[in-house]
Order: C-alpha cells, then structure tokens, then sequence
C-alpha cells in the first residue's frame, strides 16, 4: 500500500511516499480502507517534534515511533481482529488510529464510531479530533450554558469552525476572532459576531465574555484575561510560542501556577479520544447542528505542502488527504 512515511523528525521533506506492507489488525483492532484523512494541528508537532517536550512524552526521543503520519480517519472496515463487536467488514466508520495518511489503517475499536447519516464519508474524517477537542473543551472545560457569552479564538481552524457551531447548539451568544479573509466563513457557521484581528481588539470591547476558547495561542494571559467577566473561564487549547524548549507549554504552566490567585477560571486543556463523544458528534451532525468546515481535498503526494500551510495558519476549516 501507499503510505506517507517519516524516518526522522524535520520539516516537510523528512516525509515521503513509500509502499510498504499493508497492516493487520489485531486483537480488538480493525483495519480501515481509508476514503479520508484530515490534517490536525498536531501533525506539525509530531513530523518537526517540536517542542523537544514531546519526545520525551513518549513519542520518539530520536525518531519517532509510528513513522506513518495522520490521525484522522474514515473510511471503510476492510477486516477485524479477534474480540471486535459492533463493527463487520462493510461498515462506514470515522474516529483517531495511527497512521491514517495511507491507503489502509490500523484502528482501535473503542476509537471509531459510524458514519453520520447523510455526511459524505469523506467528509466524516474531519470531524474526530477537532470535532472531539471543541466539544469537550465547550461542554466540560467551559461548562457552556445558553445564554452565555461565548468568544472563539482562530474561529475559522479546524477546531474553531466547530467550536463556533457547537456553542450556537448549547444556545450562547457566540463571536468568532479571524483574519480578513476568514470572516465570511466564520458568519456562515452561525457566529452572532465576527471581529477581524487585524482591525479590532476583542480586549477592547465594552461587553466582556463568560467563556473564552483560545485556539490560535499567541495571546499572553493578561490580554486574554481583560476579555473575560470577573468571574469568566478561559480554556487554553494548544500554544505556539514560549521558545524552542516548552514552545506553548510555558504559557500553559503559568494558567495552571496563577489560576489559584486570581478570581477567573484558567484551564489548559487537551481532549480525551471518547467514542461517546464521537457518537455526540455524529448526533450533531444528523440533528444538522454541525457540519465539517472543508477548504480543499488534495492527495497523499500533496500531504507535505498541505501541512506546510496549515503551520502558516493559512487553513479554513480542514483540509483532507485523499489516498
């Protein structure tokens, strides 16, 4: 099978189109056709391994341990190992494997939930760990309630676009922050209001937020906490800057050290991989509360350069590897 490979950590050209052999599940594991795979902002992180912090977090001091990239998928199942229930050779799935920039993947089956009715499967690769991070950082870091004021932060990325959908489906009043040319995109998933970075500071406002979302991590804490109402949470979702060593992690260190001292909630934040929560995805999708945010679809010999410009923060939505 074709594959996206990675022998050692570097910028794009470290990753290559090889053939290698095709893999096989094993005990409660499936293998997957896969139709799709989409870029996460996490790939840039495990193809540079960069922070050096990474590495030692289990992912390859060196080298890194899984040498095919991409997370997510869909597709269909090809074959099951032993001990798999709820799924047969056949069924339409999306969810998190290792691996899923190839023409087959390996995935385990508590990480896969069926398709939504009425999505292209393609499609369904956008939804898992975006979808799954916006989630669980609206509804269990930020206790989102209708109502509340809601400002999503790099609304127009992959987990922005659903953020923005999924706090309008939990009835807040929901402003999205982008650039420019991003704002239309942000108005048609259902955002109230749209400030455009480059022309207005969301900090400047006369009517400040319950819940802010900071997907984009360059803002400091100080600007992000005059945002918020006295008692407001903020949920850090990812960083990019800090330095070479921690990268955004530093800024994630100091939440956590200051949130004892100060009267707003500071909650760093990183989803867990929960087939209910896929299921709660696929739910959203079907009720027609959230749809996946597509840019353009390219294909494996195209994975480096699509990488290259999710890193450069030129992404709408997300953009899917089509073997």
């Amino acid at each position: 099978m074709k594959a996206i490979v990675q022998d050692r950590y570097g910028s794009s050209e470290v990753l290559e189109l090889r053939d290698i052999e095709t893999p096989k599940p094993g005990p409660g594991e499936v293998l997957i056709a896969v139709r799709a795979a989409a870029l996460d902002a996490g790939v840039w992180h495990l193809m540079s391994g960069q922070p050096p912090l990474l590495r030692l977090m289990g992912y390859g001091l060196r080298a890194p341990k899984v040498r095919v990239r991409g997370r997510e998928v869909a597709g269909r199942v090809e074959a099951v190992g032993d001990g798999v229930s709820g799924l047969r050779p056949g069924d339409e799935v999306f969810g998190i494997c290792e691996g899923s920039f190839a023409e087959y993947a390996i995935a385990s089956q508590d990480k896969l939930a069926l398709k939504p009715a009425g999505l292209p499967l393609e499609q369904a690769a956008a939804l898992s760990i975006s979808g799954l991070t916006a989630l669980q950082a609206l509804r269990d870091a930020g206790r989102v309630e209708p109502g509340r004021r809601v400002l999503v932060i790099g609304a127009a990325g992959g987990v922005g676009t659903f953020a923005v959908q999924l706090a309008k489906a939990h009835g807040a009043h929901v402003t999205g922050v982008c650039s420019t040319t991003k704002t239309e995109l942000v108005r048609s998933l259902g955002a109230d209001e749209v400030i455009d970075y480059t022309r207005e500071d969301f900090a400047d406002g006369d009517q400040p937020y319950d819940l802010i979302l900071d997907t984009a991590g360059n803002r400091t804490l100080t600007h992000l906490r005059r945002a918020l109402t006295p008692r407001g949470t903020l949920v850090l979702i990812g960083g990019e800057n800090g330095g070479r060593w921690l990268g955004g992690m530093d800024r994630v260190l100091r939440a956590v050290l200051l949130n004892p001292f100060v009267r707003h909630t500071l909650k760093p934040f990183m989803a867990s991989e929960s087939k209910a929560d896929l299921d709660v995805l696929k739910q959203h999708v079907e009720a027609g509360t959230v749809t996946p945010a597509i840019q353009r679809t390219c294909p494996l010999a195209e994975t480096a350069q699509a990488i290259d410009q999710l890193h450069r923060g030129e992404a709408r939505g997300k953009i899917l590897i089509v073997p």
